[in-house]
């Protein structure tokens, strides 16, 4: 015959329903079921955190506002993680996001924009010239989809 077990949890710790409680110990975050580790992670690992409350939602066991009054995160967030893991599962906690592209550099003017660039004209002058913001042309450059503006020389510099 089982036994029911009561809700008794270790000093120190919170709860966050009649069944579940955590705890900080040695920068590790324990999820206890009385006095018995369901999960662990540590301390700064968000994904983990965002993965096994949402978990918990997704399976009945606990409430939004039981995670929102327990942990002290907004309510949207709470959502927003529930709608990833219902979407993505697990893994779309764990996997890095996927990469972004660029919406106002199209292919077209990404080949006009480093034509100019070819040209030794700065990144400001490429920007007012096709009407982009410098910063668009910036991160462009970091993502390795333009090359840097070659540096003016002597024999390119005109003469006074």
């Amino acid at each position: 015959m089982p036994q029911v077990q009561l809700p008794i949890f270790p000093e120190g710790s919170t709860p966050i329903s009649a069944e579940l409680a955590f705890t900080c110990r040695d920068g590790q975050v324990v999820y206890l079921n009385g006095h018995l580790p369901v999960f662990i992670h540590p301390k700064e690992d968000l994904a983990a955190f965002r993965f096994f409350t949402s978990q918990l939602l997704a399976n009945g066991t606990v409430t939004q506002v039981q995670i929102v009054k327990a942990f002290g995160v907004p309510l949207t967030t709470v959502k927003r993680y529930v709608r990833t893991f219902h979407q993505g599962g697990a893994k779309a906690f764990f996997s890095p996001p996927a990469p972004r592209h660029g919406h106002r550099l199209t292919p077209e003017l990404l080949l006009q924009t480093q034509d100019l660039l070819d040209q030794a004209l700065g990144v400001a002058a490429v920007a007012r010239e096709l009407g982009v913001l410098a910063s668009t042309i910036h991160k462009a450059i970091a993502h390795g989809r333009l090359k840097p503006a070659k540096k003016k020389t002597q024999a390119n510099l005109p003469r006074k």
